[in-house]
């Protein structure tokens, strides 16, 4: 693939950010050896050259909001948009309309009205996401597509030099996962997942009240994941013409040859195995990544997952993922996880001997067993789990500084694999062995258990 792919536009709507992207490489290679901030003073605390230039993959209804919440940083500029489908209704709002064009027209509009003449073209719409990660112009990018694209774009970014900010789950299976945390590390990228829970004060503190001790020793967390909220068409469907403005062989990509149907594309994705995880790996990683927070197993895992209940549609079905489920983990320590489909409004709740800790409403509140725990603040020798209530911001901050986010690729990787296994354990019905640092199942059922493990891309696409 070229390096560098050239963009159209005036000057003056473009960004001189040469300076800034010498320094992101300087730091990739390791000239620069310490932490790096661009001093405000320097260059003007928005300048151009303290600009960080994005490219965001993917506008469907996670993807928009999150490039609004982009727009919104000052030092950040959105200098393209991708998509394949050039604009449609039909996600989880029917009546949202998203898509490619749709995106360009909210980046443009967001900027002219920010201007003196009230006009800005300065943003690009594509097709294809190679042509975003190929420029050279675009420091990060946000990848917001099907769970079943993020390993290949992510990787790509990685490759071409980009940082990104990579929704969650991290990818769609283990392996793939493994593949992006090696390649973060060897090319010395920032990576942040997009578990926005861990820039949640109240979350943070729910788990802070956990890993100090304030409830005891930890018996068992349970954690939520929602019910499937579409309805898709049972045995016996037929395929529907693909609309025009959409480029379905795209949207495919990696995953196996389908006719298309409406309801197996946009919002509708994440029912099928062959894109996403269900809704286990759509909740669940948020909920389950509040229980590795709070229980201190960024780097671990359990070391046991039991299916105890699942259902799934009849056979034939488009949507093939579980639509309840139930499963068990547990842990060296014997501290038990129960994740299973319930109210989507309780998220994780921690069990102690000494008192209990429910994260409710997305992280709206927490609720407390003593209530007094409500009210409790870390001391100097308690243990803290960052700051800060901005997901997106972190994530800037680390590009210009070059540390750690507050959800780095591994913690999207150990959070991610919790809902893999567990969708694992549910399909074979089994009760299996996890070894956590070999990230490999044991024993029996072993071999058939490890085979979901593994990427099965179809090419010429492939890690």
């Amino acid at each position: 693939m070229s390096s560098k792919t050239k963009t159209s536009g005036k000057v003056s709507d473009r960004l001189d950010h040469h300076s800034r992207r010498s320094f992101l490489r300087a730091a990739a290679t390791g000239a620069i050896t310490a932490p790096y901030f661009v001093p405000a003073r320097a260059f003007g605390a928005n300048a151009p050259s303290n600009r960080i230039t994005l490219g965001c993959i993917g506008l469907g209804n996670q993807g928009t909001p999150l490039m609004k919440r982009f727009l919104e940083q000052a030092d950040a500029q959105v200098l393209a948009v991708c998509d394949v489908n050039r604009g449609s209704n039909g996600y989880k709002d029917d009546h949202q309309l998203l898509g490619r064009e749709p995106a360009k027209q909210i980046v443009e509009n967001f900027y002219a009205e920010r201007r003196p003449s009230n006009v800005y073209k300065g943003c690009d719409a594509y097709n294809d996401f190679r042509k975003v990660i190929e420029r050279d112009d675009i420091d990060a990018v946000i990848v917001a597509a099907p769970d079943h694209w993020h390993a290949i774009m992510t990787l790509m970014a990685i490759e071409n030099h980009k940082d990104v900010y990579c929704e969650k789950p991290l990818a769609r299976t283990v392996s793939e996962q493994q593949a992006i945390v090696r390649a973060v590390r060897q090319h010395k990228r920032i990576l942040q997942t997009g578990s926005h829970e861990r820039s949640n004060p109240l979350v943070r503190r729910a788990c802070e009240l956990v890993r100090n001790g304030k409830i005891g020793e930890v018996k068992r967390v349970v954690t939520h994941v929602g019910r499937h909220n579409k309805v898709g068409p049972g045995p016996g469907w037929t395929p529907t013409p693909v609309p025009d403005g959409f480029d379905y062989p795209m949207w495919l990509g990696p995953a196996p040859e389908a006719p298309y149907h409406k309801d197996r594309c946009l919002y509708r994705f994440r029912f099928n195995y062959d894109y996403a995880g269900g809704q286990v790996a759509n909740f669940g990683a948020h909920s389950n990544d509040m229980a590795q927070w709070g229980l201190g197993m960024d780097d671990s895992g359990p070391v046991e997952v039991e299916c105890l209940f699942a259902d799934f549609l009849p056979e034939g079905s488009l949507f093939n993922a579980a639509t309840y489920t139930c499963f068990r983990c547990v842990y060296a320590n014997g501290i038990e996880l129960i994740c299973q489909t319930a109210e989507p409004s309780v998220r994780c709740i921690f069990e102690g001997s000494e008192g209990l800790v429910r994260v409710d409403q997305l992280g709206a509140n927490f609720f407390t067993i003593p209530e007094s725990l409500a009210t409790w603040e870390p001391g100097a020798n308690d243990i803290r789990l960052g700051s800060g209530d901005n997901h997106y911001r972190n994530f800037l901050d680390c590009v210009k500084s070059r540390n750690e986010p507050i959800a780095p690729v591994e913690v999207g990787h150990r959070s991610g694999t919790i809902c893999h296994i567990g969708n694992i354990a549910c399909r074979m019905n089994a009760r299996l062995n996890w070894d956590p640092a070999s990230e490999r199942f044991i024993g029996s059922k072993a071999e058939e258990a490890n085979s979901y493990l593994e990427s099965d891309l179809t090419r010429p696409w492939h890690l």
